[in-house]
């Protein structure tokens, strides 16, 4: 059965803001828009990488990065729109198997960033389902603020791939915007991971 984001009471700076306090060691890359807004708010920092104007190209960079760097937990926190968009990345996460790799799905089932249209996900397409078929078995839905625990162990325990469905309200929370110099993002992550910048 899928569920529906439409009685969602999860607020998603809330979560975010807990999440990443919760694994402070994550290198974390976020989806275009809102999900980049609320890692900022949460508290701007060198391990974070943002997106701008990648629209599906999260979860590939958080494999590519997850491959790379497997001793290390990486997170990805996305929208459910930007992840719809890239949902064949989920195919190759399945195949890889990186097991330092977590996908938030901040799932409000609207396309947020185009003037809130409903989102496949609140018309029947069921992402838990999907990551599932695509083989990675850990994929699960969260309902409630409390599940930020279940989600965080994981990414800390990198016992992954696993994929969170976060169903958060429909609200949107005033921008937080992250650097948008790209060179700048890029050069700042390289460092902390202890690579020159080029």
């Amino acid at each position: 059965m899928v569920k529906s984001s439409s009685s969602a009471v999860i607020n998603r700076r809330d979560f975010v803001a807990s999440l990443i306090q919760s694994v402070p060691d994550a290198l974390v890359v976020t989806g275009l828009g809102s999900a980049s807004y609320d890692v900022f708010a949460a508290g701007d920092r060198p391990r974070n990488f943002y997106l701008w104007g990648a629209m599906g190209g999260a979860s590939s960079l958080g494999l590519g990065l997850a491959l790379a760097q497997p001793d290390k937990p990486v997170l990805v926190i996305t929208g459910d729109g930007e992840q719809l968009m890239g949902v064949g990345s989920l195919g190759t996460i399945g195949v890889k198997q990186p097991k330092n790799l977590t996908i938030v799905v901040l799932d409000n089932g609207h396309f947020g960033e185009t003037g809130m249209q409903r989102s496949h996900t609140s018309l029947g397409t069921d992402l838990v389902a999907v990551a599932k078929g695509f083989g990675i078995a850990d994929a699960f839905a969260v309902e409630h603020q409390s599940g930020v625990s279940g989600v965080a162990e994981r990414a800390n325990s990198r016992s992954g791939p696993v994929l969170a469905q976060v169903f958060i309200t429909a609200d949107e929370p005033p921008r937080a915007l992250p650097p948008r110099d790209g060179v700048y993002v890029k050069n700042r992550f390289r460092e902390a991971l202890g690579f020159a910048p080029f």
